[in-house]
């Protein structure tokens, strides 16, 4: 979960500066950046945070396995919290580097498809400003691919890289889960698991359904054939 929302939360703002500033350095720099995270393995990526930051033989900042410590219950409410959120930092940027990537393409290349188009240069001859151009009029129609790619990248945050990465900093997850009942030959997990992950998918599409109307109010499930 956390890693779709950041993924989304980080991709489609900086998807949108960088249509904004096309061919700038910016551009040219963040497209480097992305391309180089998308490039790298989450385990690999892993690998060398564990080495730098959690004491492998560097610095010793981050705790190496678990999501929270030994004596998170006798920590008070916000402790609580900080101790939750600083054991996902790492496996969260092994998971959201290489996840990012292609929603901030996709996101730039559908506002530049936009901008391009012939109502927005109607928008701007009537005088309206940049942002308001940007926000009221090209921000919902590129939004339908965004939304239609919703379900993907929602169930794809489960198994990408998600197996490894639990392996690798000892986290109790789906991943793991079924792959060790799979394993054990524990058939009830293993049905139990793929009736979850089957379930969250047919759910997230239903929801990038009504999403997908709510963002373009010309289609109508309902509607009566002619």
């Amino acid at each position: 979960m956390w890693t779709f929302v950041l993924s989304y939360l980080i991709s489609v703002p900086l998807g949108i500066a960088k249509a904004v500033r096309e061919g700038s350095r910016f551009d040219t720099i963040s497209t480097a950046f992305v391309l180089v995270g998308f490039a790298i393995p989450g385990f690999v990526l892993g690998v060398f945070l564990i080495v730098l930051f959690a004491g492998g033989t560097f610095w010793d900042v981050f705790p190496l396995r678990g999501l929270t410590s030994d004596n998170w219950a006798e920590l008070a409410w916000p402790a609580r919290v900080r101790d939750y959120l600083w054991h996902l930092t790492l496996p969260l940027t092994c998971l959201v580097i290489g996840s990012f990537a292609e929603m901030t393409m996709l996101t730039k290349n559908t506002f530049i498809e936009e901008i391009r188009r012939q109502y927005v240069l109607v928008a701007r001859a009537k005088g309206l400003s940049q942002s308001r151009v940007l926000w009221k009029h090209v921000f919902r129609n590129a939004l339908i691919p965004i939304v239609t790619g919703f379900p993907a990248a929602f169930v794809s945050a489960f198994f990408s890289g998600a197996l490894l990465i639990e392996s690798l900093f000892s986290l109790d997850g789906l991943g793991l889960l079924s792959y060790e009942s799979a394993i054990r030959r524990d058939y009830p997990v293993v049905l139990g698991s793929l009736f979850l992950f089957t379930l969250v998918g047919l759910v997230v599409k239903l929801v990038s359904d009504v999403t997908y109307v709510i963002v373009d109010p010309r289609l109508q499930f309902g509607a009566a054939a002619k």
